[in-house]
């Protein structure tokens, strides 16, 4: 290929990874900065002190909700009836609407897990009284949670996938534009290899110690 047509081939190619890298950094910057501090703390999750905060309730649901629940299903899961759901999270903060319940002939019982938090309630199907308790572990467990993607939903799930795709965008264009500057920076694949063969180092040598 003539000099010139490689030229402006390069020139091409250097501006859609120009672009290319640009974008996928602003797509995955803030996220991927949520990931690096949670990172951190999740590494040192022990050395961070937490104290979890428990309420606990009791409460009784009204005539028209506990007949609902009456006619509910004997056993298996099954979501709570709209009214009883919505007396629940009036009385004690906890949505349930929409999640399976598990249901036996004497109680119903759900738990709502979250990020950073747990939740659950007992009903009585006989007498309509609820036992419930909400634990709140925390910022820091919440953020080490969205992290894990431990109990956060279809549309965080899909974030991440999002963040992971723009991520390997990011990274990629970074190689590929690495190497048409590699020329004029002679330390590039020093440290390429660097970063590359330290994981593999610590995984090999050190993961156990």
């Amino acid at each position: 290929m003539p000099a010139r047509k490689r030229g402006k081939a390069r020139q091409f190619w250097s501006k859609q990874l120009h672009a290319w890298h640009w974008i996928s950094a602003a797509v995955s910057l803030a996220g991927m900065l949520v990931f690096s501090v949670t990172g951190l703390t999740l590494n040192h999750a022990a050395s961070i002190g937490a104290e979890p905060e428990v309420r606990t309730f009791t409460a009784a649901l009204s005539p028209t909700a506990q007949a609902a629940l009456a006619q509910g299903s004997d056993t298996g899961l099954a979501p709570l009836p709209r009214t009883v759901a919505g007396e629940l999270a009036a009385k004690t903060g906890i949505t349930a609407a929409g999640r399976d319940a598990e249901w036996s002939a004497d109680e119903v019982y759900i738990a709502v897990p979250g990020p950073g938090r747990d939740a659950w309630a007992s009903i009585d199907r006989a007498t309509g009284s609820i036992e419930a308790e909400l634990t709140d572990r925390g910022a820091i467990s919440f953020l080490n949670d969205l992290h894990k993607g431990r109990n956060t939903g279809t549309a965080w799930f899909w974030f991440i996938d999002l963040l992971a795709v723009a991520s390997i965008v990011f990274t990629i264009t970074g190689l590929l534009l690495l190497q048409l500057h590699a020329r004029k920076r002679p330390s590039t694949w020093p440290l390429v290899g660097f970063g590359t063969a330290l994981p593999v180092i610590v995984i090999v040598f050190f993961l156990h110690l």
